[in-house]
């Protein structure tokens, strides 16, 4: 997984990206097909957005998040992804197979 950050009106912290980092390990356990992932940080005023565009296998998945607080977005924003990313798993496999073979 290749992972590029962007900072809008924000300077990219080590201690940033490394949360960003950890917090996308988690996407990638639950989904291992994950090719690129470009995640833009935003702050607006008192508002901290955070926004991501994976690229995945079979398509992109985009999610974003708003809060007042960095962190707490980030969150947000990977709880969003983490559930689109199971979605988009669970459409990928074939629940069908077995009634198939069981045909003649």
């Amino acid at each position: 997984m290749h992972l590029s950050l962007t900072g809008h009106h924000i300077d990219v912290t080590p201690a940033l990206r490394s949360y960003v980092e950890k917090k996308f390990e988690r996407i990638v356990r639950h989904f291992d097909q994950v090719i690129d992932v470009h995640c833009v940080l935003t702050v607006e005023k008192l508002r901290h957005k955070a926004e991501a565009t994976l690229s995945v296998s079979g398509g992109n998945i985009h999610a974003d998040a708003t809060d007042g607080d960095m962190y707490a977005a980030i969150d947000l924003l990977t709880d969003k992804l983490d559930r689109r990313v199971k979605k988009h798993k669970e459409k990928l496999t074939d629940h069908h197979a077995a009634e198939a073979r069981r045909r003649p």
